[in-house]
């Protein structure tokens, strides 16, 4: 008796989820909230996440 292993095919390749241009605009979105907070905590996160973003645009 044989037990034959079913074959799965491979993933397909992960798409990219955001585009350059993605990066910018949420930069951008981010530089425009981060003018109008007073919460120190969330500057700091804002920040933070600005920081993130734009090691993901290239030219900046």
């Amino acid at each position: 008796m044989t037990t034959e292993t079913p074959q799965t095919a491979e993933p397909s390749r992960a798409r990219a989820l955001f585009s350059t241009a993605d990066f910018r605009l949420l930069r951008d979105a981010l530089t425009s909230h981060a003018r109008n907070t007073e919460d120190r905590e969330e500057l700091a996160r804002i920040n933070a996440l600005h920081h993130r973003l734009g090691t993901y645009v290239s030219g900046d």
